[in-house]
């Protein structure tokens, strides 16, 4: 169906850490670093989140010596936008000078696996031969600052990848359960006279139940591995990589008890990277890419959840 051929990441230059919190929350470096594995995370100020996906963007293009005008389809995943509209893949489109379709997919912190999916069955049709999917979030405008058991949580950036015809990827699967009140952000009230409905008070801002939120994460992303492989033909034992989503590293680290892979196998940037929702895994995916760290053949397994709740895996051929 595909195969990537670049990748690329951008991050803001403003760098928050734990202590740096702590100054104005009840909270410390060793009360987050205990719970989450986050020690710091990059924050929005002077830059757009357009500006991001656009550097991100330009980065995977040039990794994969693609022209923006050789791009047949962009989608963007985001559930933090800039602007409701137009959409970050229209804006993305614009700042790197591309020509082709755009649009976004809004499926939380599973974003960028929805999307790699949509865009195996544009491949699969025939209707596109190189395709860009950028991820970039800007979730600390969506957080309540004094919420110490959230705003600890997120960071921003975007990542991004470019796709062409092949046959790296073996499998993808996803998977729905609709369920509104366990993790999300709520939408603006709006000043409509005619609304009667009663709006939660804490406007715009991301709502988590956490006991569920991290049951949940850790049977699906574990069965998603499993079910992914199952769908590839692949033992567990074969998969070289795991490029998890970045939520919080107890969550990584009970998805690796529960499968039974080494630790070693797990790309992670939690520690200064937050939980950046859908951009997180190909953020990971370039740093470690630009690392050296994947090798010709090596088996890569994509997992993730997200607020809907939404989750799936996939395994891809590097």
């Amino acid at each position: 169906m595909f195969k990537i051929i670049g990748t690329g990441h951008a991050l803001p230059e403003r760098v928050v850490t734990n202590d740096e919190l702590s100054t104005f929350l009840d909270t410390s470096d060793e009360w987050i670093s205990k719970r989450t594995g986050i020690k710091s995370r990059h924050v929005i100020t002077g830059e757009t989140l357009s500006q991001l996906a656009g550097e991100a963007s330009r980065n995977a293009l040039d990794m994969a010596g693609v022209r923006a005008e050789e791009l047949d389809l962009i989608i963007a995943t985001s559930c933090s936008p800039e602007k409701v509209v137009p959409g970050v893949a229209c804006m993305v489109q614009e700042l790197i000078g591309a020509a082709c379709p755009a649009f976004d997919i809004s499926s939380a912190c599973s974003g960028f696996l929805m999307a790699l999916d949509v865009a195996a069955a544009f491949f699969k049709s025939g209707a596109a031969k190189k395709i860009l999917v950028v991820s970039a979030e800007n979730m600390t405008r969506f957080v309540d600052w004094n919420d110490r058991s959230t705003c600890v949580l997120f960071g921003d950036g975007a990542g991004a990848v470019v796709l062409s015809e092949g046959d790296n990827l073996l499998s993808i699967r996803m998977h729905t359960q609709g369920t509104h009140g366990t993790v999300g952000i709520y939408g603006p009230k709006g000043n409509s006279p005619f609304e009667t409905v009663d709006r939660p008070e804490r406007n715009s801002c991301t709502f988590m139940n956490g006991q569920e939120t991290y049951k949940y994460a850790v049977g699906a992303m574990s069965r998603d591995i499993e079910e992914a492989a199952a769908l590839a033909d692949i033992g567990l034992e074969k998969i070289d990589h795991i490029i998890p989503h970045q939520a919080n590293l107890r969550i990584i680290m009970a998805t690796q008890s529960k499968l039974g892979i080494p630790m070693e196998k797990f790309c992670t940037g939690i520690e200064y990277l937050g939980n950046t929702s859908s951009a997180s895994e190909p953020i990971v995916l370039d740093i470690e890419n630009r690392k050296g760290r994947f090798k010709e053949g090596d088996i890569l397994a994509f997992t993730a959840f997200g607020g809907g709740l939404t989750d799936g895996g996939a395994i891809y051929r590097w």
